[in-house]
């Protein structure tokens, strides 16, 4: 049985991720957030972080000394400019910039909360083919995902990428120990999810830059 947080008394998140869903896990026996498309959590009790990858990626990093941590779950936007629904490959492109951000969101918040960057490690999860007409998404997402690991020499520990089946990833920051099971049939919640997102991309300003801590 699935319980939510407000039924327990569980430690607060961190400031900022108040919004985030939180439920106690009866599997794991304990607290899990459930992060949606566009949203990233970091925590630094022991807690699980959940969602559910179609043609999206996410990012799982954490501190491996002090086993603070946090998931992300993005997509990149399609570039307007094209006329085939292909992708701007420019260093100062809406996609790369949004992909920027959504990265380094999460290492900022996983830095502000007491980690270090030379103890990041990270591993990536997701870029599924599962939306037929718009098959070079995933493919992107995965290519953007690790050019950016390896631009900012961060240390990639193991990968699942590709194929095309939705992912369900469970991932505990505190340990670094991730969980992932295919989903063999398409799940439209999925497709139906992915796509509203990647609409909702079309809508919002392209973002400045950011730094990262040191």
């Amino acid at each position: 049985m699935v319980k939510s947080v407000e039924e327990k008394d569980f430690a607060k998140p961190l400031r900022g991720f108040e919004r985030i869903k939180r439920y106690w896990d009866e599997k794991y026996e304990k607290v899990c957030a459930k992060i949606l498309p566009g949203e990233y959590y970091v925590t630094a009790m022991d807690e699980g972080v959940t969602t559910v990858l179609g043609s999206c990626v996410s990012a799982c990093i954490r501190d491996r000394v002090f086993g603070i941590g946090g998931m992300n779950h993005f997509m990149l936007p399609r570039s307007e400019t094209s006329t085939n629904g292909s992708w701007d490959n420019t260093t100062v492109s809406a996609s790369a910039r949004y992909g920027n951000f959504a990265m380094e969101h999460l290492i900022n918040n996983i830095l502000s909360n007491g980690g270090r960057r030379s103890n990041l490690e990270v591993k990536v999860f997701g870029g599924g083919r599962i939306l037929a007409q718009m098959t070079d998404i995933g493919k992107k997402n995965i290519e953007f995902v690790l050019e950016y690991i390896k631009h900012e020499g961060l240390n990639l520990l193991s990968q699942d990428l590709g194929d095309i089946f939705p992912r369900k990833v469970m991932y505990f920051p505190a340990t670094g120990k991730v969980l992932v099971k295919k989903l063999k049939a398409l799940e439209e919640t999925v497709i139906k999810r992915e796509k509203e997102y990647l609409d909702s991309l079309r809508q919002k300003p392209v973002e400045g830059e950011i730094d990262l801590f040191d």
